[in-house]
């Protein structure tokens, strides 16, 4: 599997409330491929975000159904990225599906 492969599988992970995928939200960002191990940098656009662990589980989960793991940092987005974000979200937002919520 290649970076490429990798960045083709997490495009099409979606955020769970607005229409667009993660990486074009901004907040899986960073993505890099060494051996088997996807490292990803999740920018959140708010500290606490309360959906925070189902996103990461989001790209966790396709990547280990391809047999590769994944180590992650989480930061604050910048303000021009929280600018985008907004924009982002409000432009494409579609609300919670609770009938994915299976933790």
């Amino acid at each position: 599997m290649t970076q490429d492969d990798v960045l083709k599988i997490l495009s099409q992970v979606k955020h769970p409330a607005i229409n667009l995928s993660l990486i074009e939200l901004g907040i899986a960002t960073d993505i890099e491929m060494v051996d088997n191990e996807v490292l990803v940098t999740f920018a959140f656009p708010f500290p606490n975000i309360p959906i925070a662990d189902k996103l990461i589980n989001s790209i966790k989960q396709p990547l280990a159904e391809n047999g590769l793991t994944m180590e992650y940092i989480v930061r604050l987005m910048k303000e021009e990225e929280r600018k985008r974000f907004l924009e982002l979200e409000n432009s494409a937002w579609t609300g919670l599906n609770h009938e994915e919520d299976k933790s």
